[in-house]
């Protein structure tokens, strides 16, 4: 899963004449703020806890900076030293020290003429609540297994919104929707999301 936040990036001069880009990956639930929760479909809303990356901050999971999360564009890696994730009472918070490379020169010239102003987070949902707000229900995201963050050309109407790989098709994740009755939620997440980047095209 994707999730994007409109959380503004900005690029920083390092000591080594290098360029620091530094951003937040997700914003945590705050009550009234309807910003920081995500309407992945009419009826459902979906929150991160504040403990959300707990487990992935403690275990030291191995996580990239990518840009649009796009493995042939990796800007830095947690294990090498070059990203560096931590949590305030914002949200999860990431500085990736950018490579001298092309695609690492552009993100740094595109987030400095504001081209880009979002960031994004690729997980894996270990374990959520569920409650009832009025007529809506409610997945408060409490653990996760995080394997990206990074900018992202399209940020969300408020804090998030649902993205994929450009490799997906609807026709292959109907199939996936028909074998996995028992998960159709998550399923019908990147439906949504697939045909929005459709309609933008």
């Amino acid at each position: 899963m994707r999730r994007m936040t409109s959380q503004p990036v900005q690029i920083e001069e390092r000591e080594d004449g290098g360029k620091r880009l530094t951003g937040y990956a997700a914003v945590f639930y705050r009550a009234g703020d309807a910003g920081t929760e995500f309407q992945l479909w009419e009826g459902f809303r979906e929150r991160v806890s504040p403990a959300a990356f707990d487990r992935a901050m403690k275990e030291k999971h191995d996580v990239r900076a990518a840009f649009n999360h796009d493995s042939d564009h990796v800007l830095g890696r947690t294990t090498s030293g070059t990203l560096r994730l931590s949590t305030d009472k914002i949200g999860l918070k990431y500085q990736v020290d950018l490579p001298d490379t092309q695609i690492g020169r552009d993100v740094a010239e595109l987030v400095s003429r504001g081209d880009i102003t979002g960031s994004s987070f690729a997980f894996e949902i270990l374990s959520e609540k569920r409650s009832k707000d009025g007529g809506t229900e409610i997945r408060s995201i409490e653990d996760v297994r995080l394997f990206d963050v990074g900018p992202v050309t399209y940020p969300a109407y408020e804090a998030t919104s649902v993205a994929l790989r450009s490799d997906e098709s609807l026709e292959a994740i109907r199939r996936e929707m028909e074998q996995e009755q028992h998960r159709p939620h998550r399923i019908k997440e990147r439906l949504r999301a697939m045909e929005i980047i459709q309609k933008s095209l």
